[in-house]
């Protein structure tokens, strides 16, 4: 019986695909907390298995991190120490985990697991290699294993969320949500081209909502245009996985909200950009459908802008093909 510490301190995608070795590890454990980055601490609330959230920026891990500060690592150090038996670290494959583990270390946590490829000496009680090359919550889960954690029977390992989420108002009794930012401008489909799918969608009978966070409100409000209901900035994490989880079907580039609309269960359509590989990172939904250039030259670069003239990969993806997709998957006649 142990107080377990998890820990996955970048967003809130990365947070997502999480869940399943979180499942894992709370079905042992007395407690479970999570050690998230600020922008994956929201969604880290709404996992099933975990009891308690703390939140460190960590300057190894943020893009564009801030300057090491002495005084939030040494907070950090302190608000973990004593309060831990055995800690899991989770890490995506070009991060290490190796300065996680030197600060639970002197948090006084006594049993320590993460993959590391390089010498860990003595801050790692479970070096574990790289996982295959899998989804992305296959992987962690096989990180979970690795250190000594299973899901219970009847757990089909599936992405999940809590059943309470909160109502939002005012939205149409048979929708489509597009959700047309990402936080790398590499991953992102030409903005009058979500528009036109906007406008073909409605066009075709389906209304639309349009999502994005506080920071994309002018973005939103061009693709929702005059035919969009846009909700751009309205919604707090849990109201988007609400309204997420209403929607006949999500289209969505490879960002946090593709595996929050796959963990409510709603079928998705990903226009995705190879910079990072579709096989880990597309949707681990029931149903969906990927669009985009997998074997355009910028895949596998982790470019967040696009190196290419042109971003070829995704806009040489026609709206009526993203539109063709959302009618596959809800079955609306054209």
């Amino acid at each position: 019986m142990r107080r377990a510490l998890v820990v996955r301190l970048d967003s809130l995608g990365d947070v997502v695909v999480c869940g399943p070795a979180i499942r894992a590890v709370a079905a042992t454990a007395d407690s479970v907390t999570l050690l998230a980055g600020p922008r994956g601490a929201e969604v880290a609330r709404l996992l099933p298995g975990v009891d308690h959230v703390e939140v460190f920026d960590a300057p190894w891990i943020t893009a564009g991190a801030h300057p090491v500060d002495t005084a939030a690592v040494a907070g950090l150090v302190s608000r973990l120490r004593g309060r831990f038996d055995t800690a899991v670290v989770l890490t995506s494959f070009h991060q290490s985990a190796l300065p996680t583990a030197l600060l639970l270390r002197l948090a006084g946590v006594g049993h320590v697991a993460a993959v590391s490829t390089d010498h860990a000496g003595s801050l790692l009680d479970v070096r574990l290699p790289e996982p295959p090359d899998d989804p992305e919550p296959v992987r962690m889960l096989a990180v979970a294993r690795g250190a000594g954690f299973a899901l219970p029977p009847g757990d089909d390992g599936a992405l999940a969320l809590v059943d309470d989420l909160p109502a939002v108002a005012g939205l149409p009794g048979r929708f489509a949500v597009v959700h047309p930012g990402a936080d790398a401008p590499a991953r992102t489909y030409p903005l009058v081209r979500w528009r036109e799918v906007v406008d073909r969608l409605v066009r075709s009978g389906l209304p639309v909502a349009v999502t994005g966070g506080p920071d994309e409100r002018a973005l939103t409000s061009l693709v929702a245009g005059d035919h969009g209901l846009d909700l751009g900035g309205r919604l707090s994490v849990a109201e988007l996985a609400a309204v997420l989880r209403e929607a006949a079907v999500v289209a969505v580039g490879n960002t946090g909200p593709a595996h929050l609309a796959a963990a409510v269960g709603t079928p998705v359509v990903s226009l995705f950009s190879p910079v990072v590989p579709a096989v880990r990172w597309a949707p681990h939904a029931g149903r969906r459908v990927v669009l985009g250039d997998q074997d355009a030259p910028c895949a596998g670069t982790r470019a967040r802008t696009c190196p290419l003239l042109g971003h070829p990969c995704l806009a040489g993806v026609h709206p009526a093909a993203v539109v063709d997709a959302v009618h596959d998957l809800v079955r609306v006649p054209s």
